[in-house]
């Protein structure tokens, strides 16, 4: 796996949900303590309040977090990941997002609407290695 990868997870809290079940999972699958997330309060469209959590992770931490969410998705939506890395690739960051609700249960999938967006960075220095470096980083699951 890539020596030099990095985790960026974002969460948007919304004020009906909470918090500790939101984080318990990252704990419980990924090893992520709340001490791994930064907290930052604003508001919505609606003045009502969000809570925007962030996580950064690298190195060593990073890979141990790829090889468990890998592990934890169905061998389908790793196929899928791998062959929409061209689109899901901007400069050197594969953007992907889990379901939250799915997640609070235990279960990681991948999906598009009330999601956990991810990035996966890696540097690449020539566009052509992007599908082969990516692709490399999702296959330890296999």
């Amino acid at each position: 796996m890539a020596s030099k990868l990095e985790v960026t997870i974002d969460i948007i809290v919304h004020a009906t949900e909470d918090i500790s079940k939101i984080l318990q999972p990252f704990k419980e699958l990924f090893e992520l303590d709340e001490e791994n997330f930064t907290l930052q309060e604003t508001t919505g469209h609606f003045e009502n309040p969000i809570i925007l959590l962030k996580a950064q992770i690298e190195k060593k931490y990073a890979q141990k977090f790829m090889e468990k969410m890998l592990k934890l998705l169905s061998s389908q939506q790793v196929d899928d990941l791998i062959e929409e890395i061209e689109e899901r690739t901007v400069d050197s960051r594969f953007h992907m997002r889990l379901d939250k609700q799915e997640l609070i249960r235990g279960k990681v999938i991948v999906k598009e609407s009330d999601t956990i967006k991810l990035k996966i960075h890696t540097p690449i220095y020539n566009k052509k290695d992007t599908v082969r470096l990516f692709t490399k980083i999702f296959q330890i699951a296999n």
